[in-house]
């Protein structure tokens, strides 16, 4: 695979950037900024980007088959019209919203949409759950920090991750059904010892993306790099990046060979910040692998 050349988009850094997905009709790249209550919108034809403000936090979102966006945030779950500015609540949040908030969701090929939540605290009391247009479901209980949602070329394979746990987990999954079985370790990273210097350490699994032949692109948050794992698990590249910490990478433009990152700034020592000023930005560069189309949410 070529050399990776990262460079920004020309906008504004986030906070703590997210949930990246390319719109092919708009020609666009989403995604959010979570601590700044934030929606961006970049259209890469025109270079115009568009923000929008919420009341609360904006986890993640999914393109609709009507032209809006589903978006996941501490508060419920809202249909939001980016022509119009309007959002509209589906479902409140099925939690305790002082202590938990949605996180990392994405659909699946079927259109339902998959999301998990965090605690605030990091405490294995968050749950997975799934979209239909009939109800929200709970699948997965016990969980501290839901993430890396992805789904095999043929759809049979899921991938998820709890990033407190420093594991990526594959599920069998059935199409129709949408149901989950035979749940595995698929990659799982060394914790961070005490004391640690970040530069020995590898990161622990964030956001994550699929490519055309099956392989598992996971942003190591901390870790400063992209790892790309084949569809057994094994790692076949380690991708350097110049900041400590990105989220997550998406697949974007015609032929679905940029490759966008998210990455964040929050909470970093002001040292690391001084040190890498593209930190909190949207780093993309072209690959020689085709990801996969974003999935529209019909929900």
């Amino acid at each position: 695979m070529s050399t990776f050349d990262f460079s920004p988009l020309p906008v504004p850094a986030s906070i703590g950037g997210e949930s990246p997905f390319w719109h092919p009709g708009e020609q666009a790249l989403y995604w959010v900024d979570i601590p700044g209550h934030k929606l961006n919108r970049f259209a890469t034809t025109t270079q115009r980007h568009d923000q929008w403000s919420f009341p609360a936090e904006v986890a993640s979102i999914a393109p609709r088959p009507d032209g809006g966006v589903l978006m996941a945030r501490r508060d419920g779950l809202f249909h939001f019209e980016p022509a119009s500015g309007e959002s509209h609540r589906i479902l409140p949040a099925p939690y305790d919203t002082k202590k938990l908030r949605f996180n990392d969701g994405k659909a699946d090929p079927q259109g339902r949409f998959w999301v998990g939540t965090i605690h605030d605290e990091r405490l294995p009391k968050g749950s997975l759950y799934c979209l239909t247009p009939h109800s929200l479901d709970r699948i997965v209980d016990e969980v501290a920090n839901s993430n890396g949602l992805g789904w095999s070329p043929d759809g049979h394979t899921m991938y998820w991750t709890d990033t407190k746990l420093s594991t990526i987990f594959a599920f069998d999954f059935d199409p129709q059904g949408g149901n989950l079985s035979r749940r595995r370790v698929f990659a799982s990273f060394p914790p961070k010892q005490d004391g640690q210097a970040l530069e020995t350490y590898g990161g622990r699994p964030d956001g994550g993306a699929v490519d055309i032949e099956g392989c598992y692109w996971a942003a190591c948050f901390e870790g400063q790099r992209l790892a790309r794992f084949a569809p057994d698990g094994t790692l076949l590249q380690s991708v350097p990046l110049p900041v400590r910490c990105p989220t997550m990478p998406c697949f974007g433009g015609d032929d679905l060979r940029t490759l966008y990152v998210t990455t964040s700034r929050e909470k970093r020592p002001d040292a690391e910040l001084a040190a890498q000023p593209w930190a909190g930005q949207v780093l993309h560069c072209r690959v020689d692998v085709p990801g996969l189309p974003v999935n529209f949410a019909d929900v």
